[in-house]
């Protein structure tokens, strides 16, 4: 029993040492080929020169050039509202109206005082003409009509003040008072503000101010919209914070769509003189890493084998300042070069790759939106 055990364990252990010998055979060949990786599909673009002009950045908000809360001139209780929120109005338009039914009926009774007034005018001014009353008695007449006259337009000037009209043309914002509440004068109602255009209020270093001047282009960027909003310096003020040592400077931006609102938070860029050629490559281009930030530059290369193909070199870079989609190389590579834009992450230096530009997106200094 033991002896038949003995063989078929021997049989087992030399099946085992057959089926070994063959899978390392195999490995021996399979690891003596050669590998290779496919290439990386990447998109590309070639490096340019390009003239920009420095930029000074700083923070501003957004003021309206014209923009109040309206306020009565009266005190009463609200009998109409005829503006909706967010309503855009007219100059002169009613917006709302306050009771006026004791001036009313002091109109009509200060109107009938007029009419007799007048009257009486007319019928001094046949007998002093005929000879048959006295010239103070005409007079007296018309001190009267003038009297009358001025009472009326009192009571009208009365009645107006209770009448809030749109002082220029622009959009309601959200009313602060409903029908029939009673408000005191000079109480802020209803918000307008003008629209079409905006002021952007944002302070630059002293030094800056030689470079300063009005007419000069800004560029206004806001987190919620994408594209950048241009605009022109309208004012430079006369004097210097002591505090800060930075100028007040205010610019006019058009906003025919009226996207931007007041006290919106902004980032401003304005344009200096002194331009000067720079290097630029799309953003996408550039990979960061702690050890410094490089970019893929695609072109001829040589295996072990001296196989051509093409491939990247990895380059470290020195950034400049970002302008929309494009990204300054102040020194690492040339004009000319064509560099790596997407797919930069699965690269290595020396990998081989392959160029596909057919939807390349495209890279702006100043992109714009489809609606901008």
């Amino acid at each position: 029993m033991i002896k038949k055990f003995a063989i078929a364990f021997t049989g087992f252990l030399v099946v085992v040492g057959v089926l070994t010998a063959i899978k390392a055979a195999q490995i021996k060949e399979l690891s003596s080929v050669p590998r290779v990786s496919p290439p990386v599909a990447v998109t590309s673009a070639t490096a340019q020169t390009m003239v920009w002009n420095p930029l000074q950045r700083s923070i501003g908000t957004l003021a309206p050039i014209e923009g109040v809360t309206l306020a009565p001139d009266a005190d009463g209780t609200v009998t109409k509202i005829l503006a909706e929120n967010g309503a855009a109005v007219k100059e002169g338009d009613l917006l709302l109206e306050l009771d006026a039914s004791v001036e009313l009926a002091q109109l009509v009774a200060a109107e009938a005082q007029l009419k007799w007034a007048d009257l009486e005018f007319r019928r001094a001014t046949d007998l002093v003409a005929k000879n048959s009353a006295p010239r103070n008695q005409l007079d007296t007449a018309e001190v009267q009509l003038a009297q009358a006259s001025a009472a009326v337009n009192q009571i009208k000037a009365q009645i107006e003040k209770k009448r809030l009209r749109a002082p220029f043309a622009g959009r309601i914002g959200i009313r602060q008072v409903n029908a029939g509440q009673y408000v005191s004068r000079g109480r802020g109602l209803i918000p307008l503000q003008k629209l079409d255009r905006m002021y952007v209020n944002f302070n630059v270093p002293q030094r800056q101010l030689p470079a300063l001047s009005p007419g000069q282009k800004v560029f206004v960027r806001v987190d919620a919209f994408p594209a950048p909003f241009a605009g022109t310096i309208s004012a430079i003020n006369s004097e210097v914070d002591s505090t800060t040592r930075n100028i007040s400077v205010q610019a006019v931006l058009p906003n025919p769509e009226q996207k931007l609102r007041a006290g919106m938070f902004v980032q401003v860029e304005v344009e200096l003189p002194g331009s000067r050629p720079q290097v630029v490559v799309p953003a996408t281009a550039v990979s960061y890493a702690s050890y410094g930030n490089s970019i893929f530059v695609i072109t001829k290369l040589k295996d072990s084998a001296g196989r051509e193909y093409l491939g990247v070199q990895q380059k470290l870079v020195k950034l400049g300042e970002t302008r929309g989609d494009l990204i300054a190389i102040e020194d690492g590579i040339k004009a000319g070069e064509e560099v790596v834009t997407s797919g930069v992450f699965k690269l290595r230096d020396h990998a081989e790759v392959q160029i596909n530009n057919a939807n390349t997106p495209s890279a702006e200094a100043a992109p714009r939106t489809p609606n901008t």
